[in-house]
């Protein structure tokens, strides 16, 4: 999926300019001042309101819990001068990248993804200050939201896997859920969840290849595919669950979960324990799946003829690539992926399937790849703060804040229009994505 205009291919140059003009042409291109008056805005608004109007109490944030390896104490900062010292901060960064704007000079990635460090840090700081229980558990709150992450990362893989061949893949909503009812029937079966897990990237393919079928054989456009796809799968699902699972839910809708598997010593470490040590089967495959889809998109042959193919098709079709086959199986596979993460939903978070269990993370998803680049490593990040923001109004609401639950509900939306709109700068998809291939 496209935020920004495809770029022209290069061409050759205008008869009648100057060797290097190209050059001379991209490096004076317009100043673009979207950054920094939105880092402006955000400063301002942090100062006003996570600075001035904060609480006058102290938030308190747990680092260990009791069965961790070692105990680290709790960091407690007083809610009105930690706001201010980080808007004060913010307003900084952003006073640097309007300096950085007036010299035609582009802002860097790292202050960016500070700033969004600093502003998370301080929203945080105040609405615990402000909460009637002025005190969480950082550990539990990053760990929640490392888990309520794992549909998200996968479902964005899928979408790198098949922008980067040329397809865009509206269809993940579909294919989490489909994966999702998939895994839940066919473990509540077998009483096996790996065949179960199996099963839901078996489903999750299935929708990928009707995706593939009519959007690279048929030329259909590719949204209008990805959308029906979720709507098709989201009404099927809902007439089985009516139809069948709910008659006999002992036999159809029982699935046995997949346990958490904890190394020991490992999963004891304060923070990183828990998030890395102290997973379920698919909480570990989120993991392996990042690696392997990055390795190979970027370190293997494999990898380069896929990014040429979602590139430059008709470059890659004269260097013997085919082109269509090799989109067709990415696009397969990336539907496997996404059938995994589903999964998720019925054999890892609770143990039944509902309507609509996927709850829009498709969409979602969809916003963390193109927050994330089109990078898998960047999807996974992206993916970890949109589920920062799901988890984290959950846990807001328990201890009581001021802040209005609804707007704690709309959080995680909020973040993704913010990351699609603006956050995500100039970042530009794959030259080929959305454009059927025809051979000629």
């Amino acid at each position: 999926m496209s935020a920004t205009a495809t770029s022209p291919l290069p061409g050759p140059g205008t008869p009648g300019t100057a060797p290097g003009s190209e050059v001379q042409a991209t490096s004076g291109k317009p100043v673009v001042w979207k950054t920094p008056v939105m880092l402006s805005a955000l400063g301002i608004v942090a100062f006003v309101f996570f600075g001035l109007m904060a609480s006058d109490q102290t938030a308190k944030f747990g680092i260990s819990t009791g069965g961790d390896f070692f105990q680290l104490p709790a960091v407690e900062v007083p809610a009105m001068a930690g706001g201010i010292v980080l808007s004060v901060l913010m307003l900084g960064l952003a006073a640097y990248a309007v300096y950085l704007k007036t010299k035609n000079r582009p802002v860097p990635a790292w202050l960016t993804i500070t700033f969004t460090v600093l502003f998370v840090a301080a929203f945080l700081i105040w609405v615990v200050g402000g909460a009637r229980t002025p005190s969480i558990s950082l550990a539990g709150l990053i760990a929640g939201s490392v888990t309520l992450a794992v549909p998200l990362v996968f479902g964005s893989l899928s979408g790198v896997l098949c922008e980067r061949v040329g397809v865009v893949n509206i269809a993940i909503e579909g294919q989490l859920l489909g994966g999702a009812f998939t895994a839940a029937i066919v473990a509540s079966v077998t009483q096996n969840p790996f065949v179960g897990l199996l099963a839901a990237a078996v489903a999750g393919a299935v929708v990928s290849m009707v995706l593939a079928a009519f959007s690279i054989k048929y030329l259909v456009n590719q949204i209008i595919v990805g959308v029906v796809l979720n709507v098709l799968v989201s009404g099927l699902t809902g007439f089985l669950f009516s139809t069948v699972m709910q008659e006999d839910k002992a036999r159809f809708n029982s699935p046995p979960g997949l346990e958490i598997v904890e190394i020991p010593v490992l999963s004891s470490i304060p923070i990183l324990g828990p998030i890395l040590f102290k997973q379920s089967v698919v909480g570990y495959l989120m993991y392996v799946a990042v690696i392997v889809v990055w390795v190979g998109l970027f370190k293997t042959k494999w990898g380069l003829r896929v990014r040429a193919v979602g590139e430059h098709p008709q470059a890659a079709d004269t260097m013997g690539i085919k082109v269509n086959a090799t989109r067709f199986w990415n696009v397969t596979l990336g539907g496997a992926i996404a059938g995994i993460g589903g999964s998720f939903f019925t054999l890892v978070a609770i143990d039944s399937f509902t309507k609509e269990i996927s709850g829009g993370r498709g969409f979602i998803a969809l916003a963390a790849l193109i927050f994330g680049r089109w990078n898998p490593i960047g999807a996974f990040f992206a993916a970890l703060l949109f589920g920062f923001a799901d988890n984290l109004q959950s846990i807001v609401t328990i201890i009581g804040t001021p802040v209005p639950s609804q707007f704690m509900a709309m959080l995680p939306y909020l973040v993704t229009v913010l990351a699609v709109a603006g956050l995500v700068g100039r970042s530009r998809p794959p030259a080929a994505s959305g454009i059927p291939y025809v051979k000629g």
